[in-house]
Formats: C-alpha cells, sequence, structure tokens
C-alpha cells in the first residue's frame, strides 16, 4: 500500500478472499468483481495469471470476458534479476533461509516487518544488550538467526542487530524478535516499530551459560556495526 501511495496510485480496492469467493466459477467472479462492484475500464494481470474456481480461469479467459463485457485485458511481462524470473514464491524461499539480503534485492527495498514493541523479561539489560521485543502480526518471518537490521521509529531510522528465535540458551523455546539499537538505547515500549532485514549474521546457538552468549553478543553488534559503516559509506 505504502508503495502504491508513492507510485502515486489514488486508490486502492481490497477484495476479502474468502471460502466462497475461491469457489466462484471464473465468469461470475468477472461479472460479480470486474464488472459490478469495481467497474473495470483495464485489467492488468502477470504472465501466470490463474483465476476462479481451481485455478480454471486464463489469460485467454478474461481477455475474451473483456472483450464481451467491454473492458480491456493486457498482460504484464516477467520481472527479470539477472537471469530468473522475480516472484513471491522465490523471495518467500529465500526469506525462509535467512538469505535476507538476496530477498531484498528483489524486492527493491530490504524486507520488513512491522509491530508493536512489548515488555520482555529484561535479559537484555542484564547482558548488556537492552532490546526492544517485537509482537508483529507478519506471516512470514525470515529463518531463525542474528541479523543486521535496521529499526524505524516515527520516521527515524536506527542501526541495529535483531535476534529471532526461540533462545536455545535461556530455553524457554519462546519464539521472539528482539532488537537492539547500535546508538543506544531508547524507551520503546508501547511504539509502532519497523523492523528491515539487511543481512544474515549466523544461526542461533546454544551457550553453557551467559557469559559466553554476553561474549557473542559483542561480537554480534560489533559485526553488525562494521556492516552498517560500510554500506553507509
Amino acid at each position: 500500500m505504502e508503495a502504491f501511495e508513492r507510485a502515486g496510485l489514488q486508490g486502492v480496492a481490497v477484495v476479502e478472499f474468502t471460502e466462497e469467493l475461491s469457489r466462484w466459477e471464473p465468469e461470475v467472479f468477472v461479472e460479480t468483481v470486474l464488472v459490478d462492484w469495481l467497474r473495470v475500464a483495464e485489467v492488468w494481470v502477470g504472465a501466470n495469471f490463474l483465476f476462479g474456481r481451481d485455478r480454471s480461469g486464463t489469460f485467454t479467459l478474461l481477455k475474451a470476458l473483456g472483450d464481451d463485457r467491454g473492458f480491456r485485458v493486457e498482460k504484464i511481462d516477467p520481472v527479470l534479476y539477472k537471469d530468473f524470473v522475480v516472484s513471491s514464491t522465490r523471495i518467500r524461499h529465500l526469506l525462509t533461509e535467512g538469505r535476507v539480503d538476496e530477498a531484498g534485492a528483489l524486492l527493491g527495498h530490504h524486507y520488513f516487518i512491522d509491530g508493536t514493541v512489548v515488555r520482555g523479561d529484561g535479559r537484555g539489560v542484564a547482558l548488556g544488550c537492552p532490546t526492544a521485543n517485537l509482537e508483529t502480526g507478519n506471516e512470514l518471518l525470515p529463518a531463525h538467526g542474528i541479523y543486521a537490521t535496521l529499526a524505524i521509529v516515527d520516521g527515524v531510522t536506527y542501526p541495529a542487530v535483531t535476534s529471532l528465535g526461540v533462545r536455545p540458551t535461556i530455553g524457554d523455546n519462546k519464539l521472539t524478535v528482539e532488537t537492539h539499537l547500535l546508538d543506544g538505547g531508547r524507551d520503546l515500549y508501547g511504539q509502532r516499530m519497523r523492523v528491515a532485514f539487511v543481512k544474515w549474521l549466523r544461526e542461533e546457538r546454544r551457550y553453557d551459560g551467559l557469559e559466553p552468549l554476553r561474549e557473542q553478543i559483542a561480537l554480534d553488534c560489533a559485526e553488525a556495526r562494521r556492516l552498517h559503516d560500510r554500506l553507509a559509506v
């Protein structure tokens, strides 16, 4: 939605995909959604676009229905990155492998998640690394691990490092997204925050005690800071 707005789009109509709608035949979808609800003049779809019950509607059928109902139908060519097609499936695959820098190259921006900062158990402060714990509704999280990230709060961007996972050394098996602002802590409780993933640093590991974990966190912060400094040049 934000990208649409930046591009100058004046409005967006979101058609909720329900179980009932999934059973509509292609002709019913066109007549109900495109003609009656949206009153379209033009429809542009991707090269592999399918619609209607059991994905039985093809571009050829849509174009024929458009000719009959009086709207134009055009196909958008695939977008290529290097020698392969950019697709949401490929991006999701990269994210689930922690390859956030490659996913960002396909997206044209860092992959990010939004949420609200909530109170954690305070362990970050005890480890010398206070963190903002993000409660997020995003369905797709990158692979568990430690990342160099950017934290965006009220339009201000802060270099950060983020731990995403189940904290194996702590042993509570609770999935958390914990972000440490490298330039110093701020009182962010209750605020909305966006975490943009820049680069995967390492997998999460279990350490024999908190002191080895503390030492590793210091190394993670130093590596993330070097990366941010290099990108800022």
